[in-house]
């Protein structure tokens, strides 16, 4: 059954990295991950828009590094 951890745990990353880079890109995160088909790439993607918000937030929040 460890295999199948693996696995789930690539799957998730890669599915995670697909937003991620989206969101890189400018595409709209909440309409992608709402219209994605049900399933586990949608758990994914469901359970990362909050996350990639909050990491928005916390950058946005940042001073600029001093030079």
């Amino acid at each position: 059954m460890d295999w199948i951890k693996r696995w789930n745990f690539i799957e998730r990353a890669r599915y995670e990295r697909q937003l991620i880079d989206a969101f890189g890109r400018g595409e709209d995160i909440d309409a992608l991950a709402a219209n994605c088909e049900p399933g586990f790439q949608k758990e994914v993607w469901e359970a990362m828009v909050p996350r990639i918000r909050k990491m928005e937030r916390m950058m946005r929040d940042q001073q600029p590094p001093q030079s």
